[in-house]
């Protein structure tokens, strides 16, 4: 089974899930604060953290993007609230998944063996469209030979567009794909990625080389011609 960590500052919920995680066959090291948190991610390298949104040191999702700047480890959140506003922040910020509170140790074992499921699947090859190359191994992009600072929604947006050169790719298919918000979402929130990705692969909307807006469908990347 897994090697996880829980950053969980209620002590009766971090005793209760440890106590029910350890009966089905997880180690489990547990930490009341984020950056005591972020010191065991780093000392340890568990296979998985469960992060709770509500510590008292630190925002969660600080804390998720300080984790995803030092680390790949798969990251389920724990939250009271499910509705866009709480989760598309945390899904952008990189959490793998998500449980709403209350839930039970059985559930999060669940949750627990599909994140690594996936997260153990073989990586594709790096992708090239043009001189863009895109390496969802290492996870790193380059233009013209050039590294590009993305974060890792970019990445992912990038990448999936990538492996699908001169598809037209719907925004409810991103938020569905690679937001994994299949029943919602803001389309706004695909609006301010790909122009992020636009900066950063040096183009506009208006000017486009690689990042292409189809009108009322989608976007599609393409090799510059």
């Amino acid at each position: 089974m897994a090697d996880i960590l829980l950053i969980e500052d209620d002590a009766a919920i971090r005793t209760a899930l440890s106590r029910g995680l350890r009966e089905l066959g997880h180690a489990v090291s547990s930490s009341p604060t984020a950056l005591d948190g972020l010191r065991l991610a780093v000392q340890d390298r568990p296979d998985l953290i469960v992060l709770d949104l509500g510590l008292p040191d630190l925002d969660g999702v600080e804390l998720l993007r300080m984790l995803r700047a030092v680390s790949k480890v798969p990251v389920i959140v724990a939250t009271a609230r499910d509705g866009d506003a709480e989760m598309v922040p945390v899904l952008d910020a990189g959490a793998d998944d998500y449980v709403v509170k209350p839930y039970s140790a059985a559930q999060l074992d669940a949750r627990v063996r599909a994140v690594l499921r996936r997260s153990g699947e073989s990586a594709p090859e790096p992708l090239a469209v043009g001189t863009l190359r895109v390496d969802p191994r290492a996870r790193t992009a380059t233009l013209d030979g050039a590294a590009l600072d993305l974060t890792p929604r970019e990445f992912d947006v990038l990448h999936y567009l990538a492996a699908r050169p001169g598809e037209v790719v719907t925004k409810r298919e991103l938020l569905t794909e690679v937001w994994q918000l299949p029943y919602g979402g803001a389309d706004k929130t695909v609006d301010v990625h790909l122009s992020w990705l636009r900066r950063k692969l040096g183009e506009t909307a208006a000017e486009p080389r690689y990042l292409h807006t189809v009108r009322g469908v989608g976007v599609k990347l393409v090799e510059p011609s």
